[in-house]
């Protein structure tokens, strides 16, 4: 039996770039919580707003919260968030802690959160990664996403330490995709990734939004899901699924676009051809299990025609 029992310490890391209106619910949210971390490192990513302020206005009080600040740069990028993260996980790894978790500076959530989870990686040991749906401005992942419960939203993943050093932690992908693939790897070398739907966090930004509208957000998960590997045929159930959802048709037509974009750009994928192939495997499962679904369904609803 893989995994350790003992789950009652965690850290958290946390990549900040310019959350001035955001970062203080977080950090509400955790010194508030039943179970406190045995560090937070907040990073600061080369902020040039009020960022560091308010995270040095709550150290005081919360000598386990860390500010480390990055050089700055102008970009937003997400291999510089990993690398954020990778610097405070240098600050982490020596201390006596079983669970490690990636926190966004935009979310917050209620008292009990933390302790929820790690009840849960205490219950299940063969848990790897671990988190909750996500809601955000009327959206809600467990309704509203096409992704299934193995799935564990990047605004908060959390990570036995085992299974986070197994796969390497988070590896730097300038297009984004960095906390799907962490999640992936971990299924892949056997461990298990669940998102529990008892409990949620609050996404205050709309997802994928920082430097971009909600337009080419749509685009730019198109693009994603092809340098990801995602198969063509799920791509194609994906953007049908998302055509009947606000925005209905254009947001499904722009995930499609951005996804032949990709495709037709002839870049190579950042990610292993091992990982590619265990993640299509994975789609094709699910798009089997989809179709008996239906098949049983349209069973059932001609048998009651029938006896009606």
């Amino acid at each position: 039996m893989r995994g350790k029992p003992e789950t009652d310490s965690y850290v958290l890391i946390t990549p900040a770039r310019n959350e001035e209106k955001y970062i203080e619910a977080a950090i509400q949210s955790v010194i508030s919580q039943a179970v406190l971390p045995v560090k937070w490192v907040i990073v600061s990513d080369g902020s040039t707003d009020r960022t560091d302020e308010i995270v040095k206005h709550y150290m005081g009080d919360n000598r386990w919260i860390e500010l480390l600040r990055m050089p700055e740069h102008r970009d937003r990028q997400f291999a510089a968030k990993v690398n954020c993260f990778n610097a405070a996980y240098e600050l982490v790894k020596k201390d006596d802690y079983h669970v490690i978790g990636n926190l966004d500076a935009d979310v917050s959530f209620e008292r009990d959160y933390f302790q929820f989870l790690l009840d849960k990686f205490s219950t299940i040991p063969e848990l790897g990664v671990a988190g909750t749906p996500f809601i955000e401005d009327g959206y809600s992942t467990s309704t509203d996403s096409f992704e299934g419960e193995k799935h564990v939203a990047g605004g908060c993943q959390l990570f036995r330490r085992e299974c986070f050093e197994e796969i390497g932690g988070y590896i730097p992908i300038k297009g984004g995709g960095i906390d799907w693939v962490a999640v992936t790897t971990a299924r892949m070398k056997g461990w298990k990734t669940l998102s529990f739907r008892d409990k949620y966090f609050v996404h205050h930004r709309h997802l994928g939004t920082g430097e971009s509208n909600s337009v080419a957000a749509v685009f730019n998960h198109g693009k994603k899901d092809y340098f990801l590997g995602g198969h063509p045929l799920w791509e194609i159930l994906r953007c049908a699924y998302h055509m009947t959802r606000k925005p209905y048709i254009v947001g499904g037509l722009l995930l499609l676009a951005g996804y032949l974009w990709a495709y037709a750009s002839g870049r190579g994928r950042p990610i292993s051809r091992e990982l590619i192939k265990f993640h299509r495997k994975e789609q094709l499962h699910k798009i089997r299990s989809i179709l008996k679904k239906v098949i049983r369904f349209r069973r059932i609803d001609r048998f009651d025609l029938a006896s009606s």
